[in-house]
Formats: C-alpha cells, structure tokens, sequence
C-alpha cells in the first residue's frame, strides 16, 4: 500500500503532519476500527489531497502510504492504495465546496455519537461549547455517505461554520490547517464528553447568552493571527514522537 515518496517539500510535510494526526488520534481514542478519515488537501492546481488507506488501523497510517486522491476519489500516483467511498464522498464534497477547507476531520467517538443522536443537539453551557457559539453547524442523517448527491444539501448545512454535528452520526471539522481543524474538532469532542458526563448529574447551570458571546469571541485558539492551534497540536505531537515515532516513515 505504500506510496512512492513524494518529490515535494511541501507535500512531504503535509505527509508527516497528516500521518501524525492519524497517530493522535489513535492516542486519543478517537478511532474507529478501520474506518473514518482525516483528509488534507495538497498544493498544486490538481486539487488533489491525501487519505488514509482503507484497511489499516490509525496506527498503521504513515507518511508514506497515505493515499493521493483526486475530488472524484480515484488514486492518482498509481500506488493502488485503497479508498474507502463514504470517505472521499463526505470530504470531497466539503474541499470541493469550501475555499478554506484544506484539512476535513471525522469521528465517531461515543460522545460525540451520542450528542448527534440527542434531539436538542449540543448545549452552549459548559467552558467548551460557549467557545464555539456560531460557529456549529447541524446536517440531517441521510445515511451512510456514499451518495454523491447528498453534497449540496450538506454544504448548505455547513456554511462557513467549521464545527459540524452530523445528526445521528457523528462530528466534523474543517479548517485551513491540519491544527486548526483540530483545535475545533478536539474543542467540540469536549464539549461533548463534559455534556454526556453531565446529563448523569442532572439540570445543568445555564450560561447567560452574553457570557456565550464573550467566550465564543475570546476564543482565540481557532484565530490564525494566535498560532490556529498550532501550538496544542505540535505538544501532542512530541508526546507521539516518544510513543511511536514510526509514522513519520
């Protein structure tokens, strides 16, 4: 399933960048056997971008086997790496459709399932969800995403909010960078988890809406000009580095 390494510097670091993500995740708990995907898009006119090979846990993912695909999921450097359909459908639709969306995350942690399945969706009441007011975005279950025809309506449900609770399924997030799209997705995991494991209390302590509105404003992780997460981001990757540092391969 390995690819031939690429010539380009800047696809080359992309490469390493995106494989760490993989190993992140997989750190983190946010696989899923061997589905889901982490997708980045590669420089050039092509509009190309890179994806995990179906078949290989998180784990498994390197810089060098990670797959080059077009917007129509098909290999492109003859590797013959395989593609999972509901990954490129779902995250070619969004690099297509959005300027920015250079780097698309999905996950189906329990959390996160569980807020998508709940009717009122996300709560903007904890230090983590007040943090992304305006900035979430709800798209219907239409099922499982190999339906190329599902792109237009799940664009017109995005907009230009980069966090995303696909109802009765799961989360996304989209950015400019590998680290802005999680800072958001890892912000929303959060916000999620503290949401389940505060259901088991009770009522919760609402927060007034002028409150939400400052915090979604003094949020500045998500804001280029203060480093888009880099920062968190590139921690988490020197704690891979000293567990398995295999990926950068």
């Amino acid at each position: 399933m390995a690819n031939r390494p690429a010539d380009d510097p800047d696809e080359r670091t992309l490469r390493v960048q995106l494989a760490a993500c993989y190993r992140i995740f997989a750190m983190l708990g946010w696989t899923e056997l061997i589905y889901n995907h982490v997708t980045v898009r590669l420089p050039g006119p092509q509009r190309h971008f890179l994806i995990n090979p179906f078949g290989l846990h998180y784990t498994e993912v390197t810089a060098s086997n990670l797959v080059r695909i077009d917007l129509d999921g098909q290999v492109v450097d003859g590797s013959g790496g395989r593609v999972n359909p509901a990954g490129f459908v779902l995250h070619s639709t969004i690099h297509r459709g959005i300027a920015d969306a250079h780097c698309v995350m999905h996950t189906h942690t329990t959390a996160g399932s569980a807020v998508a399945c709940a009717r009122a969706g996300l709560s903007m009441d904890n230090f983590y969800s007040a943090q992304l007011l305006g900035r979430v975005a709800y798209h219907d279950f239409e099922g499982i995403t190999v339906h190329a025809d599902e792109g237009p309506r799940l664009l017109r449900s995005i907009g230009e909010r980069p966090a995303v609770i696909l109802r009765n399924h799961g989360l996304l997030s989209w950015g400019r960078t590998v680290p802005m799209a999680f800072a958001v997705l890892w912000t929303l995991q959060r916000a999620c988890e503290i949401q389940v494991a505060g259901a088991a209390l009770g009522p919760t302590v609402p927060v007034p809406e002028a409150v939400r509105q400052r915090a979604g404003a003094d949020a500045l992780q998500f804001d280029p000009r203060y480093g888009g997460g880099q920062d968190g981001f590139d921690a988490l990757v020197r704690l891979v580095d000293r567990i398995d540092p295999s990926y950068r391969d």
